[in-house]
């Protein structure tokens, strides 16, 4: 009897867990198939009729159950094939890197595999292999944001200060507003979760009006004091931090906060005069990520406006007051992790950046 066709003899318990494999769906197909083969074979069944029953070549028939005899389950498994080496210079290789580096052809944005395969005059398998290698991806694009602010440093060693090392008897709060949140409406009823079926709703919706949500995040405990408004004007910043004292009744109050005009204006600089238990702390120019309270407003549109229906502006309102009120049931403090190494790093790149701007 040929080695391919020896038979193969299957305990109850191999068969009863090779025919249990035979019925799990995320198993790929040629799996199963070889499991099928290896079943039939302990049957009794030749190479001939099973690659009759299974449509199916005679020879794969029995490298299977060659691999199965030799292996067991893990010779049914796809062997790992090693690829072809790549038949090209190590300077047609780098005109493919430095060429993906620069411009794109006119009318492009950027480099496909395509449009770089047909300028470097190489097969579009191969660019991709070295693209691969050299972990080259011309179609992500990351942003980035420079501060251009001359305070850069000491502002953002003031604030991460106060995270590091919070002043003893006293709270540190990071204050924002949370502007155009919309109040919007679907023109159709949402389909509930199903399983293999995600939640939907139709593209088409309509709007209601807009609210903005002032937030003041207490570091140490996470708790939010907010307050949902129409406007954010100063007049509308000033309401809110008389609100915010009354939360804090009698304690010293450091308060992290941007550049927007309505903290520097005149209805806010009297209000401070007046409060001299409140300090302010403003954040460096186009440096959001500094304020601890953008990561609150993170959680709230990923986990309550995402995929929110709202029919007015009322109801909206009162979305909102209830998130903030389940939040504070289980909130956290937000953990600075950027030491001084990251911190150094940054500003260097920050001064690099502004050395640029006036040698330009």
């Amino acid at each position: 009897m040929p080695r391919d066709s020896a038979p193969i003899k299957l305990s109850k318990k191999e068969r009863s867990e090779l025919i249990a494999l035979t019925s799990k769906p995320k198993l790929p197909h040629g799996y199963i198939r070889r499991v099928r083969i290896v079943l039939l074979a302990d049957e009794g069944l030749d190479n001939q009729l099973i690659a009759a029953r299974l449509d199916l070549h005679r020879n794969s028939i029995g490298k299977w159950r060659r691999r199965y005899r030799a292996e067991g389950l893990a010779g049914l498994e796809d062997k790992p094939r090693p690829g072809q080496p790549l038949k090209y210079s190590p300077a047609k290789i780098q005109k493919v890197v430095t060429k993906v580096c620069g411009k794109p052809p006119k009318g492009r944005s950027r480099w496909s595999h395509s449009s770089l395969a047909q300028a470097v005059k190489m097969p579009r398998t191969v660019v991709q292999q070295i693209l691969k290698k050299h972990d080259l991806h011309p179609h992500r694009l990351r942003t980035f944001t420079f501060s251009p602010d001359p305070e850069f440093e000491d502002k953002l060693l003031d604030v991460v200060g106060l995270y590091m090392s919070p002043p003893q008897n006293a709270v540190v709060l990071c204050m924002d507003e949370k502007t155009g949140i919309q109040a919007l409406d679907r023109t159709q009823p949402m389909l509930a979760l199903r399983s293999k079926k995600a939640r939907a709703w139709t593209n088409e919706y309509v709007r209601h009006g807009t609210r903005t949500m002032l937030a003041a995040l207490d570091i140490v405990t996470g708790k939010a004091t907010t307050w949902v408004n129409k406007t954010r004007k100063s007049a509308d910043f000033v309401t809110f931090m008389n609100k915010v004292v009354k939360e804090y009744p009698g304690q010293r109050l450091h308060v992290v906060m941007d550049n927007l005009n309505t903290h520097k204006g005149k209805a806010a600089q009297e209000w401070l005069a007046e409060h001299p238990e409140v300090s302010f702390h403003d954040t460096p120019t186009y440096a959001s990520w500094v304020n601890l309270a953008e990561c609150f407003f993170s959680i709230l549109t990923r986990q309550g406006l995402k995929q929110a229906v709202h029919r007015s502006v009322k109801e909206l309102s009162k979305f909102l007051n209830e998130f903030v009120q389940q939040y504070n049931k289980t909130c956290g403090p937000f953990v600075w992790t950027k030491g001084p190494e990251k911190l150094k790093r940054i500003v260097e790149l920050t001064k690099a950046f502004q050395n640029s701007l006036h040698t330009h």
